[in-house]
């Protein structure tokens, strides 16, 4: 990734570099990654006895910062038409890594726990389940744009996808349950994502919308299982009937989308400190994992301090520090060849006309200047432009 140029006042309240990066999509995606990490460093405690506080703030934290994620990265694939050059990207960029990653996690953890799980290539290795969804996701998504009513047929899909156990394999259930999510970040006019993150009272309202939501999760803690905001189980899964998984999974999927509104209405607008680490949020989504297995496989949970308010505290601390650790320019230099390996001689040489850059559209059309710049930033980014 190349240095963010320096930033320069835009109307409407945000600043975006010269180079026409936006430095709002960066600093969402920062703050996303940094909410994964805490919540994969808390999951081992949450359901322990006496962990009503923590849970809640689980709870609060899965209902929308893996929804955040995946309208972002369907936000970012309005541009995705299955062109060769975009094909090999997400190849080298999504594909590969998702093969790869979930080997490597496989073997950490038999290395650690004395297991002998075998690799299963097209199963995903817990984190690995957002790489092959969000290949299948931007596959899709020149579908999604040819029909009248996407967001009715991919929540018909992600209903449909609870009447049976549909299996682990290419985690087929979660891309079915998030893919409303996906397709709304797909359809979404950019106008709209503006008018979210610089209207003040929005702003306002979605602080008390977090408010309310954290009270709703400490009175739900008790009483909700965290199985219901992984997605990843229909009824049967669940040990409901379909009628109970239905309507609930509809209640837990809006009330994910209206938090999502209300933490991308608060991500700030303009350059901050931590925005340049937004460029590196794939290392610290693939390399926290093992930090966090460490930790589990070496029963450090099993401390009596990490039981206590003061010590999660710690825990929480050390989550948001790696986070940014992992996010930063020299980790991932270090780990590109594996996050994005370069195989170009997979592939066959590409055409003078995609090398010298696509032309921004939509739906045929050149693209308006400020869709533009977003289309740029996807292209520029990659996979990390969704991650």
């Amino acid at each position: 990734m190349t240095p963010l140029p320096s930033p320069t006042r835009r109307s409407g309240g945000g600043e975006r570099p010269s180079g026409g990066r936006d430095p709002y999509y960066d600093n969402a995606k920062l703050l996303a990654v940094v909410l994964v990490v805490c919540g994969h460093f808390w999951e081992p405690l949450v359901e322990q006895p006496g962990q009503r506080h923590l849970k809640a703030l689980y709870l609060l934290v899965y209902a929308f910062h893996m929804p955040a994620f995946i309208f972002i990265s369907g936000f970012f694939s309005r541009s995705f038409d299955a062109r060769p050059r975009q094909m090999r990207r997400l190849a080298t960029g999504v594909l590969l890594p998702f093969v790869l990653w979930g080997a490597l996690l496989t073997l950490f953890d038999n290395a650690l726990s004395g297991a002998h799980a075998k690799i299963q290539p097209l199963t995903p290795v817990w984190i690995t389940w957002f790489l092959i969804a969000l290949c299948l996701w931007r596959l899709s998504a020149p579908l999604w744009r040819t029909l009248r009513a996407p967001v009715t047929v991919a929540t018909v899909l992600f209903l449909a996808s609870g009447a049976s156990s549909l299996g682990a394999q290419l985690s087929i259930t979660r891309v079915l349950q998030f893919l409303p999510v996906f397709v709304i970040g797909l359809t979404l006019r950019p106008a709209h994502l503006k008018w979210l993150r610089e209207t003040r009272w929005v702003k306002a309202a979605a602080v008390a919308v977090f408010a309310l939501a954290g009270a709703a999760a400490y009175w739900l803690a008790p009483r909700l299982g965290a199985g219901w905001l992984y997605r990843s189980g229909g009824a049967a899964e669940l040990h409901v009937s379909y009628v109970h998984w239905a309507a609930q999974s509809l209640a837990v999927h809006a009330i994910g989308l209206l938090l999502t509104a209300a933490f991308l209405a608060l991500v700030p607008n303009r350059r901050t400190w931590y925005t340049a680490l937004g460029a590196g949020t794939m290392s610290a989504f693939l390399l926290h994992a093992f930090v966090r297995q460490a930790l589990v496989h070496t029963r450090s949970y099993d401390h009596p301090v990490l039981h206590h308010a003061a010590g999660q505290a710690v825990l929480t601390v050390f989550s948001v520090a790696l986070a940014l650790l992992l996010c930063t320019r020299p980790v991932a230099r270090l780990t590109r060849p594996l996050v994005e390996p370069r195989l170009d001689w997979l592939f066959v040489r590409a055409q003078p006309a995609e090398t010298s850059g696509d032309a921004p559209h939509e739906g045929g059309r050149t693209a308006p200047p400020h869709q533009a710049d977003v289309v740029g930033q996807a292209r520029s980014c990659s996979i990390r432009s969704a991650i």
